[in-house]
């Protein structure tokens, strides 16, 4: 059961990965400044980062767990784990998909739902 179930956080990982990937590529189309690279051979982890303003966002991905980070002047100022972080992630998605947050606009403006 267990060797089961770490096939298939792995296979929630990768597919975490490829998602990531898609959200950079259509956040970098619309202005803003964000990386996303992957590690290992297999591309078995991930680091997502995006300049929102004067913060920013810090998504990380692997086998050993899912970590979302929001950072002003070097200091964290958010850090979310697991579903939470998942969680935020798709709000982030949400709000870029229907446009109601620009490149340089910071992360606490246009979230009060949140």
């Amino acid at each position: 059961m267990f060797y089961r179930l770490s096939e298939q956080y792995r296979y929630f990982v990768r597919d975490l990965i490829v998602n990531l990937q898609a959200l950079s590529i259509v956040m970098e189309r619309r202005g803003y400044l964000v990386s996303c690279y992957t590690c290992g051979e297999e591309a078995d982890s991930a680091c997502f980062m995006v300049s929102m303003g004067n913060e920013m966002i810090r998504f990380l991905v692997s086998d050993q767990g899912i970590v979302w980070t929001e950072i002003c002047d070097d200091a964290e100022l958010v850090r979310l784990e697991g579903a939470e972080a998942i969680a935020r992630l798709q709000e982030l998605a949400d709000l870029i998909k229907q446009g109601l947050m620009e490149p340089a606009q910071p992360l606490s403006a246009p979230l009060p739902s949140l």
